[in-house]
């Protein structure tokens, strides 16, 4: 089990100098992790438009939670295990499933920062007026240049080779999610993380209910019977392959040389991926605030509660990238060359489980 109450003279440091924001929990192998206490929050009080009660990031297998605990930091995988810390190159080029075992390796707890988690944290930043910025352009945000962080291969930022992820938490505080220094550091930007508990299945919008997909031992492959489809009409959770469930189809664009748009809808008409692709493109892209909606459909709240659809106005030029063919998972917040579309709404769904990139890692996270 993690020692998570034993304060020695690194967790007592961490937490005076953030002022209780960021703590440092150990692993089954002892391994400091520096996470970030984020408390329970009721819809209500984040935005009254999604309904009422406890944010569904904090109920795991039905039990609420009083608080969630965050990486600081995009993880490194140290010793097989999945950690926060700061200063250091975050860990890329590793699949999905790779970095969910680091994340587990760490002990009854620990998993990977879910979609339910993570779209908290960023109806969070809403609620409170302040989008963190990132490493978006090389090295520096491509919205302020002038707020650069440390890259790993020592270059200036804004050069476009080399290796231009950047030292976990080295940007300004506005690279943190409550513009303060102990917030979540580099949710916008840097690599895109992995966050389990939603997919597309051939276009179908899948989720594993709550915040089950942070539980231990939860089946979160290809095959599991735990995922779910949203019926349009009600939200309610039904079996993949129900008639009339959320989905993502595709506008194309004037001519094959372009994307085309996502779309929400309750059909996939228009196919963006590996076969059937009518764009000529790999992947739908768009504003995820302007994302289409087909002309009748019903948006349940929990769609927009878990980012399958926008919450409301004020998410900036955040992007949502869409291929509604095969199994896609999301990876979240954009990358070092993602531009102005990296931010902490930002949904990326075009790659499978298999998918490897210097500008894709993950995050830990930890419950009791």
């Amino acid at each position: 089990m993690p020692t998570i109450l034993i304060k020695d003279d690194l967790r007592r440091s961490v937490e005076a100098a953030t002022g209780g924001q960021m703590t440092v929990l150990y692993t089954a192998t002892k391994q400091p992790t520096y996470m970030n206490v984020f408390y329970r929050q009721n819809l209500e009080d984040i935005d009254p438009e999604l309904g009422t009660g406890v944010d569904p990031a904090f109920i795991v297998n039905g039990v609420e939670k009083s608080e969630l605990f965050i990486g600081a930091y995009p993880g490194i995988v140290k010793n097989g295990e999945l950690i926060s810390l700061p200063g250091v190159d975050p860990a890329a080029s590793r699949n999905f499933d790779s970095f969910l075992t680091a994340a587990r390796a760490c002990g009854p707890g620990f998993h990977l920062v879910t979609n339910a988690e993570w779209m908290a944290i960023a109806r969070w930043c809403r609620k409170n007026g302040f989008m963190p910025r990132g490493n978006s352009y090389y090295g520096r945000s491509s919205d302020v240049p002038l707020e650069t962080g440390r890259r790993v291969d020592g270059a200036a930022a804004g050069t476009t080779t080399g290796t231009p992820r950047t030292l976990t938490g080295s940007g300004p505080m506005a690279w943190r999610h409550n513009n303060t220094a102990g917030g979540i550091s580099d949710l916008c930007g840097n690599v895109l993380e992995w966050a389990p508990g939603y997919r597309l299945m051939d276009g179908e919008v899948q989720i594993i209910p709550n915040n089950d997909a942070a539980a231990h031992t939860i089946d979160l492959s290809r095959t599991s019977t735990l995922w779910k489809a949203i019926r349009a009409s009600d939200g309610a959770l039904v079996a993949p392959g129900t008639a009339g469930t959320l989905k993502y189809d595709g506008i194309v664009a004037g001519n094959t040389g372009q994307h085309g748009a996502p779309r929400l809808s309750d059909t996939v008409t228009i196919r963006h991926g590996d076969a059937g692709q009518d764009s000529g493109a790999g992947y739908a892209f768009g504003s995820f605030e302007s994302l289409s909606v087909k002309e009748g459909l019903n948006v349940p709240n929990i769609a927009r509660i878990l980012g399958i659809a926008p919450p409301g106005a004020g998410l900036g030029s955040d992007g949502i990238w869409v291929r509604n063919f095969g199994e896609r998972l999301l990876l979240a917040g954009g990358s070092f060359n993602d531009g102005s579309s990296a931010g902490v709404f930002a949904r990326y769904l075009p790659y499978a489980r298999t998918y490897v990139s210097g500008a894709v890692g993950a995050r830990p996270a930890f419950f009791l």
